[in-house]
């Protein structure tokens, strides 16, 4: 048998290891970046056509490269970063992994000037699927210029799986958010399809770069945090609980000017925001750790972002404990305000005491508690004003026997007897319902506020509240969609709020379907939206909250195809506007919600798959009963 066992050509290899290190345009942007400030830029210019799909344009004012490093930098394992095994413990730069320029240069076409300040010429470098088409001096500015073009173009299936524009120029933006916020001191500017992103100055401290990309409106929710210790030192910036947003966005660690995701210390913040913070909302937080290197592991993943500790768990506590700190020495922590309006009013006793009589205590010692005729009192003072007491109509009591005698009636008794018992005196929640489809005969519990019980022939079958009338809204807004014409409630005070470019930017690609959808939203300037009108529908909830949580639906699952992008944009506000777990329901609205939810083409799953309904056999509870 022959031997089967062979080195891959580099090409080959190169195109593998890109597979690894350059998941998609925003991973170039990374890696370029990340070079530039390595090389000492102070000045950054990204330049973005279609997404990076197209172009990818890098250019800095480093300390550039010389005609034998331009080359010698596009081969595998070639980097200026470290030397030897024992320098990956003392780890300052953002790179030294040597892959990235190979990694690029395999699956683009590439071109290169560079240009260090003392020299006379620069170097022009052209490269296509790693091979070298051209190489020759040239004159260029002082520093580094890449252009990356054509990405993926000899990995089809790659390009194949890039989501669309949108959701590509999102995951650039958060990258360059990320770089920019651990060196706020970079000038750095973003540019896609010629429209200005960011424009990002020289020489920001870490309060003004988080203001320059989240927006003025950030910057009175900002606490100052700052800590040393002998294992860390962290500083940086918490939000106020108040200020907590529904949804994640504006959580950033860094670790040695490097940003990292570590599940772990969020999880200290959260703890820290324990009891102060509205249910189901997430804290913004911008901390910087800084580490000594051997006390850190970095070299996990080709991206970076997985980080180690070797005291994991004391900085932990001691992240925990300088958030507490910083919440507490600011005011933050909640407080009782004895002169807000609403306070305990304590009369104050007069310095006379005449003309003060004592009260009189008037008892009928005719009065029955049970008897239902009506009957008036007088007032304590004596007055002449009274107060009537009734128990009209028999109520109670007849409610109390009924209640009794239901061990020995029919089921149609124990349905329309508990139908009375459930009944509230809440105000009914909008569901959108049609009240016509009310079953009187349907017997239906609440339970946790989060459950409907109603029994079934086969058993007793468990409603998930909030996912029922996920499925019912999703169904509504897609007849909507179709008819492409919906009814706008206009406000009667336009809302006017900000977002960050990469949410700006995906509002800015579903604002024709929100339109259909009966929103009345517009871009007022950059980033900038006025909300003047949202679906009837929807006139007793916050549309800055719905579309706040629609944004992050669609970031978490964008899809390219205008139907499915539909889909999504009415699952996103189906779940936004839905009604929440803790909510009390009334009976006529849970069997309402019942009716719309059997109305459904669909009622077994919510728009986003999950299970709405089940049902408990009969045998279940009598094997629970032995």
């Amino acid at each position: 048998m022959p031997d089967i066992i062979q080195l891959l050509p580099d090409a080959v290899a190169n195109q593998i290891a890109a597979g690894e290190v350059i998941q998609r345009p925003a991973s170039v942007v990374k890696e370029l970046v990340e070079n530039a400030i390595d090389a000492g830029a102070t000045q950054i210019t990204l330049n973005i056509k279609d997404a990076g799909r197209t172009l990818i344009q890098v250019s800095d004012n480093g300390c550039g490269m010389s005609e034998t490093d331009a080359r010698m930098a596009f081969e595998r394992h070639a980097t200026s970063k470290i030397r030897s095994a024992n320098d990956l413990f003392c780890i300052r730069t953002m790179g030294f992994r040597g892959e990235a320029l190979a990694s690029i240069a395999a699956i683009a076409d590439v071109e290169l000037n560079t240009k260090q300040h003392e020299a006379e010429v620069g170097v022009f470098i052209h490269m296509v699927g790693s091979k070298v088409l051209k190489q020759e001096a040239t004159q260029c500015a002082n520093g580094t210029n890449f252009l990356v073009k054509n990405l993926f173009f000899n990995v089809p299936a790659r390009r194949k799986f890039l989501k669309a524009n949108s959701t590509e120029l999102k995951h650039i933006i958060n990258e360059v958010q990320r770089i920019a916020l651990a060196n706020p001191e970079i000038g750095l500017s973003l540019i896609h399809n010629q429209d200005p992103i960011y424009e990002m100055a020289v020489g920001d401290n870490i309060r003004k770069r988080i203001v320059s990309i989240f927006g003025k409106s950030i910057n009175q929710n900002l606490v100052p945090v700052n800590t040393e210790t002998s294992l860390v030192k962290i500083k940086g910036f918490i939000g106020q609980p108040k200020y907590a947003r529904k949804t994640y966005g504006e959580q950033f660690f860094f670790v040695n000017n490097r940003f990292m995701k570590h599940p772990f210390f969020h999880r200290a913040i959260m703890q820290a925001y324990e009891k102060i913070l509205a249910p189901d909302s997430y804290p913004s937080y911008f901390l910087y750790l800084d580490v000594d290197p051997e006390c850190i592991d970095i070299n996990i993943h080709p991206t970076k972002t997985e980080i180690k500790f070797e005291n994991e768990t004391a900085i932990w506590q001691i992240i925990q404990a300088s958030v507490r700190e910083a919440l507490g020495k600011f005011n933050v922590m909640p407080s009782i305000d004895f002169d807000q309006a609403g306070s305990i009013e304590i009369p104050i006793a007069p310095k006379s005491r005449e003309g003060i009589e004592m009260p009189k205590i008037q008892v009928d010692p005719t009065y029955n508690p049970f008897n239902v005729e009506v009957r008036n009192y007088p007032s304590g003072g004596g007055g002449s004003n009274s107060h009537s007491y009734s128990t009209s109509k028999h109520e109670q009591v007849q409610h109390w026997e009924k209640l009794y005698s239901d061990f020995t009636k029919s089921d149609e008794d124990e349905e329309t007897q508990t139908e009375v018992m459930m009944q509230q005196e809440e105000e009914p929640a909008n569901l959108s319902v049609n009240h016509d489809s009310f079953n009187t005969g349907r017997t239906c519990f609440q339970f946790k506020n989060k459950f409907i019980l109603t029994p079934v022939k086969s058993g007793l079958m468990v409603i998930d509240q909030k996912r029922a009338h996920e499925r019912i809204l999703f169904e509504n807004f897609m007849a909507m969609l179709a008819q492409q014409q919906i009814a706008s409630q206009q406000l009667l005070f336009p809302h006017t709020f900000e977002l960050e470019a990469s949410d700006s930017e995906l509002l800015r690609s579903v604002l024709t379907d929100l339109k259909a959808l009966g929103f009345d939203v517009k871009e007022a300037e950059a980033n900038h939206f006025v909300v003047n009108g949202i679906p009837g529908i929807l006139e007793n909830h916050s549309p800055l909250e719905i579309i706040e949580s629609m944004l992050e639906d669609l970031k978490n699952t964008a899809v390219d195809m205008q139907e499915k992008a539909r889909e999504q944009i009415a699952a996103a506000l189906a779940c936004a506007s839905a009604i929440p777990y803790g909510h009390l329901l009334k009976v006529e609205e849970l069997n309402q919600l019942i009716d719309q939810l059997f109305a459904c083409t669909t009622p077994n799953f919510s728009p986003t798959g999950k299970q709405v309904l089940t049902i408990m056999p009969v045998e279940q509870f009598e094997k629970l009963l032995k």
